[in-house]
């Protein structure tokens, strides 16, 4: 069972994303979401009257975040735990809303045959297809097993999702994107135009600047520049961490549960047998006419003989007579294989062997074989000694995985009923206590509770910071729980002068270059607006919106959106801190009707009407369905962010 579930590693995946990705209108229909919406719950949105609920919500991006960790499990996941991506899953729950709306009013369902059909013709299933297209239904099974699915959920699932599908998939399918219409956008997007640039950059005019103590000065002083110099609030912390590393520690393990466990799973400790052996083949399809069968294995019988004869000859004899051509060269050399490497006749064949015996004629759809077995290796069992650490380990991981539901319920009520000191919660549970000091404005990369929004939100919370109360406990990853309690707390506050004097003076001396560069930049623009004069101007270069020949991009936008009316065009562009660009627009060069390029677009851009096309249908049924958003979680975000600084 195991093994078949590491074989198909990626299908499994693809079941866990059917699972995952609907929301609660894939899992129950339109009437299981009446049902759940009688919770009383806060409601979020509204489709055609009906609500979806917090918990709906709450419900759906976990399954989103589920989903991305079983896709990716080294990703890092608390990057979708933030206002805007939960504001995403909100409106993928109304948008399958509106779908499952729809679908139910136009009476819209997945017939046998269709579900049959999309079943079979399903890549992620092409694992399971037998040779004449049907699907094995004993692997079917088991895979779906090893998901905690029947296939009645699983097909009832499809239907469900077939069904949605036909709301929108006649719009997409159907659209044309007129070649009159895809050929004006695509020559925008494909246009050429030849430029000559002159540049005046910051960094060659620094050696020209030398800012004052007084500009300085007035440059930090200035409000609009004070951000730059403003250190984030932070907090000096102690932490604590309960995972399952932490109640590993305190778990011992007997040699009579390491023995049985050893035991229970000596399978997974036994070393594969490999055969090495060599062949020689005399091909006979299985189609071939049965007099040339027989003829083949007549040709193999007296092979059989000759080797028999002189065991030593074999190679010579798989040289000159082997229709094998992988392994003829090599005297038939097949090397080591497993049981499961070869067709079955040649693998049992093969494993009955011992080391020197020559096999009868085998028959295989290849043809027919003469095997002789030269080694075998594997076979045995690694010794309890050699495995020992990693059996200790594993039972470990077990046992702590069973505390750790009773343990995380002692964490949490610890650090809550006791909430002026982490120590409780150590001495109860064998916990180590860490410090650290953290900032609320960037996280760490990686993972664990420094680098969790939620974690680092309740440190900063108004309670922990004004009353410095334990925080609650926090779920920081999978079985890992963390609290924490700050000892020194540092509000957000403006750098004094002196600590940050030298990025203040590399600030004003790269605006002072830049004022440089921008006056002869304009003063050069000026004289080429006045004659034909190109020198200091770089060679000709042909640029276009998607091959911008690494020019800035507001050089390329510029250019591009320049009047060619009149060539040559004099330009000029402010790159800000960077200096200043001088552009001379020679001419304009139209996509070519006929170029790979252009053909190889088009289908793309009809993709893209036709995702247009989509989503105007979209919007039309959330219009027809009365659809009402009443939660915006980047708004919240920033409101409570505002009034928990102004709390403090």
């Amino acid at each position: 069972m195991f093994e078949f579930v590491r074989t198909h590693t990626k299908l499994l995946q693809f079941l866990l994303l059917l699972v995952i990705v609907p929301s609660f209108v894939i899992g129950f229909g339109v009437q299981g979401y009446n049902r759940f919406t009688e919770s009383g719950n806060a409601t979020v949105a509204k489709v055609n009257g009906q609500a979806i609920t917090q918990t709906e919500w709450d419900a759906a991006h976990q399954r989103q975040i589920e989903r991305m960790r079983a896709q990716m499990p080294t990703l890092d996941v608390k990057m979708f735990d933030t206002p805007e991506m939960k504001q995403q899953t909100l409106e993928q729950l109304v948008r399958e809303r509106v779908l499952a709306t729809a679908a139910n009013d136009l009476h819209l369902a997945t017939t046998d045959q269709r579900l049959l059909h999309a079943l079979r013709t399903m890549p992620e299933l092409a694992p399971l297809r037998n040779p004449d297209g049907s699907i094995d239904k004993a692997r079917y099974e088991q895979l779906l097993n090893a998901q905690g699915m029947t296939p009645a959920i699983f097909e009832s699932r499809m239907r469900q999702d077939l069904a949605l599908r036909q709301v929108i998939d006649g719009i997409g399918a159907t659209v044309l994107a007129p070649s009159s219409v895809s050929k004006t956008g695509l020559d925008a997007l494909l246009q050429q135009r030849e430029v000559q640039v002159q540049r005046f950059d910051t960094k060659d005019y620094l050696a020209k600047v030398n800012p004052t103590d007084a500009d300085i000065e007035a440059y930090y002083k200035n409000p609009a520049n004070q951000e730059q110099f403003r250190a984030p609030e932070q907090a000096a912390i102690e932490y604590v961490v309960l995972d399952l590393e932490a109640l590993k520690k305190g778990v011992t393990v007997s040699d009579k549960e390491l023995q049985d466990y050893y035991q229970q799973n000596e399978k997974r400790y036994a070393v594969p047998e490999e055969r090495r052996a060599a062949h020689i083949l005399i091909k006979a399809d299985k189609d071939m006419p049965a007099a040339d069968r027989a003829k083949a294995k007549a040709k193999a019988e007296s092979l059989l003989a000759e080797v028999r004869k002189n065991p030593a000859a074999f190679a010579d004899v798989a040289k000159k007579n082997s229709e094998d051509p992988g392994s003829r060269e090599q005297g038939g050399e097949l090397g080591f294989f497993n049981h499961e490497a070869m067709v079955k006749p040649f693998s049992d064949a093969a494993f009955a062997l011992k080391p020197g015996d020559i096999s009868n004629v085998v028959e295989s759809d290849f043809g027919f074989h003469i095997i002789k077995l030269e080694e075998v290796r594997g076979g045995d069992k690694k010794p309890l000694e050699a495995v020992r650490a990693s059996i200790e380990d594993e039972v470990k991981k077990q046992l702590a995985q069973r505390k750790y539901a009773e343990a995380a319920e002692q964490f949490t009520n610890t650090v809550y009923e006791q909430p002026d000191t982490l120590q409780p919660v150590i001495d109860k549970l064998k916990l180590e206590k860490k410090t650290a000091t953290i900032q609320h404005a960037t996280l760490p990369p990686g993972n664990g509770p420094l680098s969790s929004d939620k974690f680092v939100e309740a440190v900063f919370s108004a309670d922990a910071l004004r009353n410095k109360r334990n925080t609650q406990a926090v779920e920081v990853g999978p079985n890992q729980l963390a609290a924490a309690r700050v000892v020194q707390y540092t509000a957000a506050h403006v750098l004094p002068l002196a600590e940050v004097k030298d990025r203040v003076r590399e600030r004003v001396a790269a605006a002072q270059a830049a004022a440089l560069a921008r006056k002869d930049g304009e003063a050069r623009l000026a004289q080429l607006k006045q004659g034909s004069d190109t020198a200091g101007l770089g060679q000709p270069v042909a640029v276009s919106r998607i091959k911008p020949e690494n020019l800035p991009r507001p050089v390329v936008d510029a250019v591009m959106k320049a009047d060619a009316a009149k060539l040559p065009a004099p330009l000029g562009v402010d790159l800000g801190d960077q200096g200043y660009a001088v552009v001379r627009l020679n001419k304009v060069q139209a996509p070519d009707a006929a170029s790979e390029e252009l053909k190889g677009l088009q289908p793309r851009y009809a993709q893209a009407w036709a995702n247009a096309e989509t989503q105007a249908y979209l919007a039309a049924l959330k219009a027809r369905y009365k659809t009402e958003i009443k939660a915006d979680t980047a708004k919240a975000g920033s409101a409570d962010s505002a009034a928990s600084a102004a709390s403090r």
